[in-house]
């Protein structure tokens, strides 16, 4: 969406919804969050399902013939299914497991498939790009492994994938391809459909981290045809401590359990244990049940408010940041092109002002920002940068909330010159 476009997105009226947005911070200055990558904020909606669960109907679910249980057991169902639909899984909740997060779901694929799978040998493909919850999950298991891990080069230029590279990787040794999404750096929105097909031609499996894509845009997991997708729900406006695995059924009743305890049996004696049916084979214990159910309304929420609207409202807002941002002397904005598809975030470095420096005098402009190197040490390395400012943009934010941000890096550079 061009600068200047009209939202498709009533703001004002979608902020009243996110009583966190009338804080003030500091002496009585306005909140202005853009700290969207790392966490997004919650809705009412989102805020009083946890006061109705535990008021109305907390209690164990699968495990009690009561009331209480039965109604925690089908909210807590239902949430799979409607999550499992959120993403375009047809297999509805067989497919889709609660995780805490995604690193977890990283490590669930990592140990119930990676540990048993993999042999020397194999090759692992990563991109430059990938957050540490993804890279450093398999370059562990590599090592317990004998497997090898390869990377798919980033252009520095434009924060391109070398899809020319990735075609040289991709071949009759690779196992697993595991692919970012949408990068929480760069912006980059990668094509995870074609690089699923690359691996498919080579029998080799896929994973899609989709913490930066799935709350900001429509993802359809099957359309994309990646055989694993992660994300997390307090990237959605959803709760912390909960997240999604979209898995294919027929691999996950291969692979083996990631944890063992209650919950996940389906018959136990002294001498061994039989699992149970899916998800909940990878759901050990009392799972997060009224972070699961609230998951469920996060989903909803963004539904109504309409995927592709979100997208288009990140995408005015992040358009004329990049536009204020590129006149600022002295400041380099790493990623696509202004004239290219990026996500809702800019990354950028002040010339002369350290990133946590600069993080430190938004703050006391009432801007809420990340800095430092965000999870991606290697690419920072390879961009041979140590940090990086990062404002990322969301569903509440306005246009005008940038006049802040502009605000605080002139007055470091009036600082710092």
């Amino acid at each position: 969406m061009a600068t200047g476009e009209q939202s498709p997105l009533d703001v004002e009226r979608v902020r009243e919804d996110f009583p966190i947005l009338d804080r003030e911070v500091g002496d009585g200055i306005p909140l202005v969050y853009f700290d969207n990558a790392a966490t997004t904020q919650t809705p009412n909606e989102v805020i009083d399902t946890f006061g109705e669960y535990y008021r109305g109907y907390n209690a164990n679910v699968h495990r009690g013939i009561h009331q209480l249980s039965q109604e925690a057991s089908i909210a807590y169902e239902e949430a799979h299914d409607r999550l499992a639909e959120f993403v375009g899984a047809s297999g509805e909740r067989e497919e889709m497991i609660f995780t805490k997060n995604t690193t977890e779901a990283a490590n669930l694929v990592a140990y119930a498939w990676g540990l048993n799978e993999l042999e020397e040998g194999d090759e692992i493909v990563l991109t430059e790009m990938e957050h540490h919850s993804s890279l450093v999950t398999w370059q562990q298991m590599a090592k317990r492994t004998g497997a090898e891990v390869k990377y798919i080069r980033v252009d520095p230029e434009d924060g391109s994938l070398d899809m020319e590279h990735a075609k040289e990787l991709i071949g009759p040794d690779t196992a697993m391809v595991s692919v970012v999404h949408v990068s929480n750096v760069l912006g980059t929105v990668n094509p995870l459909g074609k690089l699923a097909d690359m691996a498919h031609e080579h029998d080799a499996l896929i994973f899609g981290d989709g913490a930066q894509a799935v709350p900001n845009r429509p993802v359809d997991v099957e359309a994309l045809g990646v055989d694993f997708y992660a994300f997390s729900g307090h990237k959605m406006a959803g709760p912390t401590g909960v997240g999604g695995l979209y898995g294919k059924k027929a691999i996950l009743e291969e692979m083996e359990p990631f944890m063992y305890g209650g919950e996940m049996i389906r018959r136990v004696t002294y001498e061994d244990s039989s699992w149970a049916d899916l998800p909940w084979k990878y759901e050990a214990g009392t799972p997060l049940i009224a972070e699961g159910i609230a998951f469920a309304v996060a989903a909803d929420y963004l539904d109504d408010l309409g995927l592709e609207n979100i997208r288009a409202h990140e995408e005015r807002v992040t358009a004329e940041a990049y536009d204020r941002l590129s006149r600022i002397d002295g400041l380099e904005i790493y990623g696509p092109r202004e004239d290219e598809e990026r996500a809702g975030l800019v990354s950028f470095n002040l010339d002369g002002v350290h990133a946590h420096d600069l993080s430190s005098i938004l703050n006391d402009h009432g801007v809420a920002i990340r800095a430092g190197d965000h999870c991606t040490q290697p690419l920072h390395q390879k961009m041979d940068i140590a940090a990086s400012v990062r404002a990322s943009f969301y569903l509440y934010n306005t246009v005008d909330e940038l006049d802040a941000l502009v605000d605080g890096i002139r007055a470091a550079k009036d600082i710092f010159a």
